[in-house]
């Protein structure tokens, strides 16, 4: 029996890069790419793009590249964004608007189904994209019932454990954590943290430290 190859999270993270720039080779008119060209738009090394995409199979042709369309195919498959996702967003404040309103999520297709707030003037009211704002406590009925499969957490940071355990209790598994706190959950359950001060704070470093050559 062949033994199961873990496939560094990196990886995972440059073939949603790659996905990006095959589309736009694609819009560009390209029907092949080399992987010295597609190392060159994602800024990594060509040896890097075949290790990664060689954890999957054979792609492309030796000396002729990639076919663009067929790789796009092929990495979609992967990373199962061949098929719609329903998620659900809690905290509809600047940041889960500004989510719900985002077109190329339901392009990709991630499809916002749901929203929830705590805030009374925010209930009921209706987003841009048509969706209904609901009170946080009825998160766990709304998801069960429109079987909402990741949970997108935008609230302010003393709420966001709450929300998790919401979402957790409703059976949701894989959540996208927006708030500037570490939540804890079981080993079973998916969690993506993005703190754009940790992203900041990489710039800053950056920046000072180039300058200062």
């Amino acid at each position: 029996m062949r033994k199961q190859v873990k496939i560094p999270k990196a990886t995972i993270t440059r073939l949603s890069l790659y996905y990006r720039q095959l589309e736009l080779l694609e819009f560009d008119g390209y029907r092949m790419v080399s992987s010295d060209k597609l190392a060159w738009l994602c800024q990594v090394n060509p040896a890097q793009v075949r290790k990664d995409l060689g954890y999957f199979g054979e792609f492309g042709v030796r000396g002729v590249g990639y076919d663009v369309i067929d790789l796009q195919i092929h990495i979609k498959k992967i990373l199962a964004v061949n098929r719609d996702w329903k998620i659900a967003v809690a905290g509809v404040g600047n940041l889960g608007s500004a989510l719900l309103q985002q077109e190329s999520l339901a392009a990709r297709g991630f499809v916002c189904a749901a929203a929830f707030d705590s805030d009374p003037e925010k209930i009921g009211r209706f987003t841009p994209s048509g969706i209904q704002i609901q009170d946080i406590k009825d998160l766990e009925k709304t998801v069960k019932e429109q079987q909402i499969e990741i949970g997108v957490i935008s609230t302010p940071a003393s709420a966001a454990q709450l929300v998790a355990d919401l979402f957790l209790e409703a059976e949701v598994h894989a959540l996208l954590n927006f708030s500037p706190t570490r939540i804890v959950v079981p080993e079973c359950c998916l969690v993506e943290n993005i703190d754009f001060t940790v992203k900041l704070d990489v710039l800053t470093y950056k920046l000072h430290h180039t300058l200062v050559r």
